[in-house]
């Protein structure tokens, strides 16, 4: 997809459903402020209509007990459907983050169970976009259905922190500790080339986990990752984010110490959503480093992850 294909079936969607296009209209007045954490340039943002996403109730037993929303037959019906590439199926998040925001919806009902491979081929098919995925337990509100989301590749500060640090001579896959940058929490990056080592790459990527803080166990549900095309290479390029937990300690607060924070993987690229104005104006630097340190690891990433 081309930027004006993108735009224009962005354009025809909001066209045909006065939701999302009130949703996407009310981007234009969220509150936004930089959040400058050691080397991670972020920024915070008051996104009211998140509140649904960031407080969703995940747990099996509120899973069962509502329809899936991402199954074609319990979409709105003002939803348009692309099928994007063979088995999946490309819409316009009605409740958006940035000003372009898709949902890639696999057309079968599965659960999210790994990241999946076809990311790559998505990252191919819309240059400009980046490709990420919520781990069942690093921010989807729909563990139960797996999909992605895509957003301007541009509008990430991860996204630039990767390609401005991990360079071509360097080996394919990194964690981002070689940097030598102050930084909130640590990732996997990878450079994918077009060749046997580079789908092995690929392969190897798609397969890390999270390491669950309570039991210090293996979780494929606990990770984030983004897939985009370097744009001065061409090649393919992966961050992956091991976490150890899906929501900060401050989320289940009763006091003043509560924010209604819940990071996925847009706030782990540094965009951090908070629906809740109050949460918005008292945010700093410190609080937000020290959500990023309970979900992630700002440490030195676990053996068993490397």
């Amino acid at each position: 997809m081309t930027t004006e294909e993108i735009n224009d079936f962005v354009e025809h969607q909001l066209s045909v459903w006065p939701e999302a296009a009130s949703n996407f209209d009310a981007l234009s007045r969220v509150g936004r402020k930089p959040l400058h954490i050691g080397s991670f340039a972020a920024y915070a943002q008051h996104n009211p209509a998140r509140i649904r996403s960031t407080a969703a109730k995940t747990d099996a037993e509120s899973i069962k007990k509502r329809a899936c929303f991402l199954c074609a037959s319990n979409r709105p019906s003002e939803q348009i459907t692309r099928e994007w590439i063979p088995g999946w199926d490309l819409l316009v998040n009605p409740y958006p983050i940035l000003p372009i925001h898709f949902t890639i919806v696999d057309k079968e009902h599965r659960p999210q169970d790994g990241i999946p491979p076809e990311m790559a081929i998505m990252a191919e098919k819309a240059p400009d976009l980046a490709i990420f995925y919520n781990g069942a337990r690093a921010g989807a509100s729909a563990p139960d259905h797996r999909h992605c989301q895509a957003v301007l590749k541009s509008e990430l500060p991860i996204v630039r922190l990767a390609e401005e640090n991990h360079s071509s001579d360097m080996p394919a896959i990194v964690s981002s500790e070689c940097f030598g940058l102050n930084l909130p929490f640590n990732f996997i990056s990878a450079i994918i080339t077009p060749d046997e080592t580079g789908m092995l790459n690929l392969a190897l990527m798609t397969q890390i986990k999270g390491i669950d803080a309570t039991t210090d166990k293996p979780d494929t549900g606990l990770v984030n990752a983004f897939f985009w095309i370097d744009s001065s290479t061409g090649l393919l390029r992966i961050i992956v984010i091991p976490r150890r937990a899906h929501r900060p300690r401050c989320f289940f607060a009763e006091d003043e110490s509560r924010f209604t924070v819940s990071p996925g993987a847009l706030d782990m690229a540094g965009v951090m959503i908070l629906p809740v104005e109050k949460d918005f104006e008292r945010i700093t630097e410190d609080i937000a480093a020290g959500i990023y340190d309970e979900v992630a690891f700002r440490g030195k990433i676990p053996e068993n992850i490397i």
